[in-house]
């Protein structure tokens, strides 16, 4: 009798094993549903050079998963707002976030009481960017490099103010990092996005902005702004000519990644289906040129690589947050 349960019992194992193999493979083979839209979230508003990226990337992905993409703006609390929307959508691979580093590995420091957890209810895709921030000024702001910078700062007796995307973002954290190697204290101003942060930098109400050099090069390149220093450790090919904050004696060693994530539980051959499409996509000689353009390298790899970079960057960028002393206005 016991033998009989026990051989009754492995058949029923090696059954189901037989049946979810199938199903595993039946999940990519019906993805995406046909007719049914994809989301691409972007948790910020129009404009910035995260909206960029989706909006250079969903044409391609539509053509290759052979339904509409269509780019939705939910922006809100640095990013939290649409990252949360993602991680409580439907598992099913038909709602995908441009996912941005502050709501993934910063926010969770910065906030209290996150309605999401990105190790946890967030599935890793693929990395697609990492961009060094830009420290750049109006031209009215008299500096073209970091010592008529400094000295600008330390002899304005009411100080300066520097525009960003919104609390918790890159460009607030470069800011804040900056002001503690360099012993200043330029107040900071939160804009809803980085759209409208560098439109008032452009037009000169606020002077000063760190921002993701993609957003910028067009107006770094005529004249509207002045660059004086990238965050990353090495120099940009689409800045050559300027310096980094290490080669300045400030060591700070900081870049805006992006990647694509999906709600937990997506199944894992929807995600290796994305996976495979997004690397197709980076090989395409247009994709490359428009990444080139807007000052990212590509990137691509696997979810798992990317997995490791959120969990990496939320000890780092927290540590960071802390010792700054990063606060949400």
């Amino acid at each position: 009798m016991h033998r009989r349960f026990l051989l009754s019992s492995f058949a029923a194992a090696l059954f189901g094993a037989l049946c979810v193999a199938p199903l595993a493979t039946h999940a990519a083979d019906v993805y995406p549903t046909p007719g049914k839209a994809i989301k691409f979230v972007v948790p910020y508003p129009p404009g910035g050079p995260t909206d960029l990226m989706a909006r250079i990337l969903a044409p391609s992905l539509q053509q290759r998963l052979g339904v509409p993409v269509v780019v939705e703006n939910r922006a809100g609390a640095g990013g939290n707002v649409g990252t949360d929307g993602v991680a409580k959508s439907a598992p099913d691979g038909h709602t995908i976030l441009l996912a941005a580093s502050g709501p993934m590995s910063v926010n969770q420091t910065l906030y209290k009481g996150l309605p999401f957890n990105p190790i946890n209810d967030l599935a890793a895709v693929i990395q697609i960017s990492a961009f060094p921030l830009v420290l750049e000024v109006h031209p009215s702001f008299k500096a073209s490099n970091m010592k008529e910078f400094l000295a600008a700062l330390k002899a304005a007796p009411t100080g300066f103010n520097f525009a960003s995307a919104g609390n918790g973002t890159p460009q607030h954290l470069a800011g804040e990092i900056f002001n503690k190697q360099a012993g200043v204290k330029m107040q900071h101003v939160p804009y809803k996005g980085a759209g409208p942060a560098l439109n008032d930098v452009l037009g000169g109400q606020v002077p000063v902005m760190f921002d993701i050099l993609g957003s910028s090069l067009q107006h770094i390149a005529a004249g509207k702004l002045i660059p004086i220093a990238v965050t990353t450790a090495k120099r940009s090919p689409a800045l050559p000519k300027v310096p980094t904050m290490m080669e300045l004696g400030m060591p700070i060693d900081f870049a805006a990644w992006h990647g694509i994530s999906v709600a937990a539980g997506t199944p894992a051959p929807i995600i290796k289906k994305l996976n495979e499409t997004l690397n197709a996509i980076f090989a395409e000689p247009a994709v490359k040129k428009r990444w080139e353009e807007i000052g990212s390298p590509i990137v691509g790899g696997t979810p798992e690589q990317f997995s490791s970079l959120v969990l990496t960057e939320s000890v780092r960028l927290g540590r960071i947050v802390k010792e700054a002393n990063v606060v949400v206005d």
